[in-house]
């Protein structure tokens, strides 16, 4: 008999899951690469991918704290609009929570190569033999604190935090005492403009250094008191990251020697690959350097120990859905481990790593797939606020009408940004699966909601990856140059506009679907008050 979820987390426990999944080995590759791509105007690139995480995170508490349910990245959509754009958003951030884990070792074993020349090949960013067994032992360890508790992963997690947050708050002490202000005007203050600014929230790695929302609703079915506690932790890990992130910007910018900048500031990525390690060398400031690659190595380990745990939510959350195996529905009684969906995801972890790539080769594609997937949380509002205003909403996001649509066309900026080479083939494989889905004729679980409806309800997703494709296609972000910039953010937005409206008038009517894969309880004594099926909501709201 299948087991049940323990609700075992605390405040602190989920804060530091945030704040833990957002410190991964964004802060440690970010830095150069944003001032690369923007100069000293990617202060506000941070800034904008703050503000654009934090509509999301707003809109996520809502959704959070009214259904505190494991997986619910992947739920949420089936409860809005019904298992087809369960199943797309399912597919989507299984590859890109995944691949997370797999970028974080690949990150540790970058930065752990200044100390272990072996690890990496030479002239390369490529783990040799040796290298690539060094993030499969990582991946090993995360797969055994995972398959334990989810407590034992709190713990686990918490030690790490500590130590995570130290060193980039001593790099921002270090490197002000050699801030040199006229970094910011030798080359210009925004030497790339406005088109710089928003290219560095995507290719820089900015959006991807924040996106550590995600493990917090994954685990909601396992949090004590959810309704309160999703939101603190939500909000405050986005704020507390912002201002460290903008600090650690600064202070990178200013330190910069400035004769190194006497070609522009395109080629410090190149010259500093390792930001924060490489320019501590230059400095002179070894001990800095030393605690950097210390932190590079557990920085990126606890973000993947993170994602080890988060992805087998997701899975399971998917399954529960009716539109992938339901053998990944099974959770162990001891432990309140989903365990099936744990090893599916060691096994994808470790398949991510096979083509060796680099964090800088992967880092745009996952980025672009994890906006994807927060992006359909302000339109599952809007359509769960047309079809179930019954359902109680113990947190009520205020000026929806206002944040649902800003928070929709951000995202699909970013998305955008992004570039086409990744959005072409990303967008692409999305409409792929839609028609696989189409293909296969599969039929919605929950008895009363045919394949039509479903098409119906998810269509406007595919109108939105069809005319994100087109604009990019013909856009300044690596497309033909047919809409130049700011014209083509312009149109992207207005698009982005129209199908959010498309999106929260088509969800599945209340009275055709009872919330799929709910029946059965996921957690256990204690909890009916908060998860108990709120399919009852839609049955008051169509009476």
């Amino acid at each position: 008999m299948p087991g049940k979820f323990k609700k075992q987390l605390s405040l602190t426990d989920l804060t530091f899951i945030g704040l833990g999944a957002i410190f991964g080995s964004g802060w440690l590759f970010a830095a150069s690469h944003v001032a690369a791509i923007a100069g000293p105007a990617g202060i506000f690139s941070w800034l904008l991918g703050g503000f654009a995480v934090l509509l999301l995170g707003i809109v996520y508490c809502e959704l959070g704290a009214a259904l505190p349910r494991a997986g619910g990245v992947v739920r949420y959509p089936v409860y809005s609009h019904g298992p087809l754009l369960g199943y797309l958003m399912g597919f989507i951030t299984l590859i890109a929570f995944s691949s997370l884990v797999a970028i974080e070792v690949v990150a540790s074993r970058q930065y752990a190569a200044a100390w272990f020349p072996g690890l990496t090949k030479a002239g390369s960013s490529e783990p040799t033999l040796a290298g690539w067994l060094v993030q499969f032992g990582l991946l090993c360890l995360f797969f055994q604190l995972n398959y334990r508790s989810v407590k034992t992963f709190a713990k686990a997690n918490n030690l790490v935090s500590v130590f995570k947050f130290i060193v980039p708050l001593l790099v921002i002490g270090v490197l002000f005492t050699f801030f040199k202000p006229e970094n910011f005007q030798v080359q210009g203050f925004a030497p790339f403009g406005l088109s710089g600014i928003e290219m560095a929230v995507s290719a820089g790695g900015i959006i991807f250094a924040y996106l550590g929302l995600t493990p917090i609703i994954s685990v909601a079915s396992e949090v004590k008191n959810p309704q309160r506690t999703i939101p603190i932790a939500l909000i405050l890990s986005v704020l507390l990251s912002t201002a460290i992130y903008v600090l650690l910007q600064l202070a990178f910018l200013g330190s910069v020697p400035t004769a190194m900048l006497a070609d522009g500031w395109a080629g410090v990525s190149s010259e500093l690959a390792l930001p924060y390690r490489d320019i501590a060398m230059a400095l002179g400031v070894g001990w800095l350097a030393y605690l950097v690659v210390a932190d590079a190595v557990i920085s990126p380990s606890g973000c993947g120990n993170i994602y080890m745990n988060a992805t087998p939510r997701v899975v399971y959350g998917w399954a529960r859905t009716g539109t992938f195996f339901k053998v990944f529905t099974r959770i162990d009684e001891p432990s309140g481990i989903p365990r099936p969906a744990l090893w599916l995801t060691f096994g994808l972890s470790v398949f991510w790593t096979l083509p060796f790539p680099s964090w800088e080769a992967l880092i745009n594609v996952v980025s672009a797939a994890l906006v994807l997937s927060y992006a359909v949380a302000p339109v599952s509002v809007a359509a769960l606020r047309r079809n179930a205003p019954a359902m109680p909403r113990p947190f009520r996001v205020r000026c929806m009408s206002v944040i649902g649509p800003l928070s929709f066309i951000i995202a699909a900026l970013i998305v955008y940004w992004s570039g086409w080479g990744t959005v072409s083939w990303l967008l692409g494989l999305q409409i792929l699966m839609f028609a696989v889905y189409l293909l296969c004729g599969r039929l919605v679980p929950t008895r009363h909601l045919d394949l039509r409806q479903q098409v119906r309800s998810s269509a406007w997703l595919i109108g939105f990856y069809a005319a994100t494709i087109a604009l990019s296609w013909l856009g300044s972000f690596g497309g033909l140059g047919v809409l130049g910039h700011p014209l083509d953010t312009i149109a992207v937005a207005a698009c982005a506009l129209g199908i959010y409206y498309w999106g929260a008038a088509t969800g599945v009517p209340a009275h055709l679907v009872r919330l799929a894969g709910d029946d059965e309880s996921e957690t256990g004594a204690g909890a009916e008050s908060q998860d108990r099926d709120p399919g009852s909501a839609y049955a008051r709201a169509s009476s």
